[in-house]
């Protein structure tokens, strides 16, 4: 895991290496073991590293035989060593033991499908010497970032935005549009960024940048659900060997390897994969309450024996990590749980280098509650159409709080627009009387419903939970849940690893039937079947917490007002009614609401907005480890 960045020119001219320290010295966190630098005409390339393969000879930027190509590479390729003796027995001559140099072979090799080939995260960019062009790509999930920049002057590339930002002559202005979206998403939806003319590469994807700087963007893959009709226990154990040798692959490091552990199947099931196979640490957090993980991670790891460690997070703990956690994510992202991430990856960064998570595997096996949603609400989709929008009428007339009244207004609406991901904070009403923008600007944006509408379009033959898990995969899972995961870890220095997005595993959950995902009143179903006998008994049907914040509490006491401070001294009043907000704010603390989720997203965005645009983002907020 590591950190890249750099420059192409539209003329004539060398980037300065001093220039390009600027830009890696503020992401030193991604790779604190070594830095290198490589410049031409119009190019240069810089590059942060932490060591996990070939610690002795894994300097980047790396060439091949000639220096006709040249690489700098973010991630992790499980495949590599498959690759490189394919590459070998074709002739090519390798000088380390590195996947990126298998890269470099494999594009000399296949050129832009090299990509098809490769098993792993990743973010990287190619320069091609002889082609005069510059070749970057992100992996298929979105789990390694990969952002630029271009004009008419030059293309600027990097693992995060303020190394972009670090750059000369960059200004930081909002993007309008990214701030209407991220108050419904609770994220900035692929590929823009909060940020005006920072864009995201969306996974999946690569890009070409020729001499003259004109870019193209092409998608090489898609994570299509395709369902097969096959027995249920050929599937389970498909899925469990197919999980198995994902950790076997993801546990590849010369280095040592942790492992995150909830109260939760997912990371049991990655755990206990790995216990198997080596004594392992384990690492957990959690809140005072009802709700603490920490009791349940603590009998897991006892029954898996691994070597555990656990925190609690007080309010202050939280309070006080804050701005470190704003200035790593670059742009807002208002999940909560992002700070308890933050603080799980800063206990687990103190013993090891490399940690194995749980995330995607909701999306690949349907596992949050609302994807039981459609069977719910089946009996309703049945009635006539006529009757269904009189029903939608009555329900809307109703008032607020009487029993089955969101259940008449959800079950009479279109899946395309009941359901825009696993986040809807502010809905367009409440936008249009919270914002102080031209009501304008609200009705030509492009909203997230025309956002989710460019999925669902590719998905009308599909059954409404597959649907609503391809909105996840292209939404939810990339703006939210990888991008916390890659930010809070590496803010530790700490590589973290997903065995779950592994295309192969994808694979076997693509084919797998709605009915086999959702079925007995669970969700993820074929995934705890698949589990039965493997992990322990007392995990297989717990309900899914996911770092439970106890947020909605501890607005209602000091906290609340100290956020609503903070929020008036941000400078967001030029975008946000500020008494609207406080109108929240007293309504949540007396009890006449809850609207926690809605106050920690302007929050969220306040505390971003002040740190990255109300002053220079200061490098003391770093706390590398």
């Amino acid at each position: 895991m590591c950190g890249i960045t750099g420059v192409m020119y539209f003329e004539d001219r060398e980037p300065a290496v001093s220039m390009l320290e600027q830009m890696t010295n503020v992401i030193h966190h991604r790779g604190p073991n070594d830095s290198g630098f490589w410049t031409d005409n119009r190019i240069g390339l810089g590059f942060r590293r932490l060591s996990i393969i070939d610690i002795q000879e894994g300097h980047q930027p790396l060439s091949n035989e000639d220096d006709s190509v040249w690489i700098i590479f973010n991630g992790e390729i499980y495949n590599y060593k498959a690759l490189r003796g394919m590459l070998i027995d074709r002739g090519h001559q390798f000088r380390t033991q590195t996947d990126t140099e298998v890269i470099v072979h494999l594009y000399e090799e296949y050129g832009e499908d090299c990509v098809k080939h490769l098993r792993g995260m990743y973010g990287f960019v190619i320069w091609d010497k002889k082609k005069r062009q510059l070749f970057g790509a992100r992996d298929h999930f979105g789990i390694k970032p990969f952002y630029y920049h271009r004009n008419d002057r030059q293309f600027l590339f990097g693992s995060e935005i303020k190394s972009l930002l670090a750059a000369d002559g960059m200004n930081r202005l909002i993007h309008t549009d990214s701030l209407l979206n991220y108050l419904t998403f609770q994220y900035v939806p692929e590929p823009n960024t909060m940020f005006q003319g920072i864009q995201k590469l969306p996974p999946a994807h690569y890009m070409k940048v020729s001499w003259d700087g004109e870019v193209s963007i092409h998608k090489y893959w898609d994570p299509m659900f395709e369902p097969e009709e096959r027995p249920f226990d050929e599937y389970v154990e498909q899925l469990r060997s197919t999980l198995k040798d994902s950790v076997v692959h993801h546990m590849v490091s010369d280095v040592e390897r942790g492992c995150f552990l909830s109260s939760g199947i997912d990371s049991t099931a990655i755990a206990t994969y790995m216990s198997s196979i080596e004594a392992i640490r384990t690492f957990s957090v959690g809140f005072d309450g009802p709700n603490n993980e920490t009791t349940i991670a603590k009998q897991t790891a006892d029954a898996l024996g691994t070597d555990h460690y656990a925190k609690i997070i007080t309010q202050n703990d939280f309070i006080n990590t804050l701005p470190k956690a704003i200035w790593h994510q670059d742009e807002p992202v208002a999940d909560p749980s992002a700070i308890a991430l933050y603080h799980v990856a800063q206990l687990a960064a103190e013993h090891v280098t490399v940690v194995l998570s749980g995330e995607g595997a909701d999306e690949l096996f349907g596992g949050y509650r609302i994807y039981r949603e459609p069977q719910s609400l089946r009996p309703i989709e049945r009635l006539p159409l006529s009757v269904r929008r009189a029903l939608n009428r009555v329900a809307r007339a109703l008032p607020r709080g009487i029993t089955g009244r969101n259940y008449l207004i959800r079950g009479t609406t279109p899946l395309e627009e009941r359901f825009l991901g696993n986040a809807k904070i502010f809905s367009e009403d409440m936008k249009a009387e919270m914002l102080r923008l031209d009501k304008e600007v609200l009705r030509e944006y492009k909203n997230p419903q025309q956002i989710a509408g460019d999925y669902y379009k590719k998905t009308k033959h599909l059954d409404p939970v597959s649907r609503m898990q391809y909105i996840d995969m292209n939404l939810w899972m990339p703006g939210d849940i990888l991008m916390k995961a890659d930010k809070m870890t590496m803010a530790h220095s700490l590589e973290l690893r997903v065995p779950f997005l592994d295309k192969e595993l994808f694979e076997v959950a693509r084919r797998i039937p709605a009915k086999y995902r959702i079925a007995n009143g669970t969700t993820k179903y074929i995934f705890r079947k698949a589990m039965e006998g493997i992990i322990p008994d007392f995990i297989l049907n717990r309900p899914k917490l996911g770092f439970p914040v106890p947020l909605r509490d501890w607005l209602k006491g000091s906290m609340g007002g100290m956020l609503l401070e903070q929020i008036k001294a941000s400078g967001i009043e030029d975008y946000i009614s500020i008494d609207a907000v406080e109108q929240m704010v007293i309504k949540h603390r007396n009890g006449q609401g809850d609207y926690a989720r809605r106050i920690w997203t302007i929050y969220v965005f306040a505390l971003w907005h002040k740190t990255y645009m109300e002053q220079v983002p200061s490098l003391s907020l770093a706390g590398a480890r």
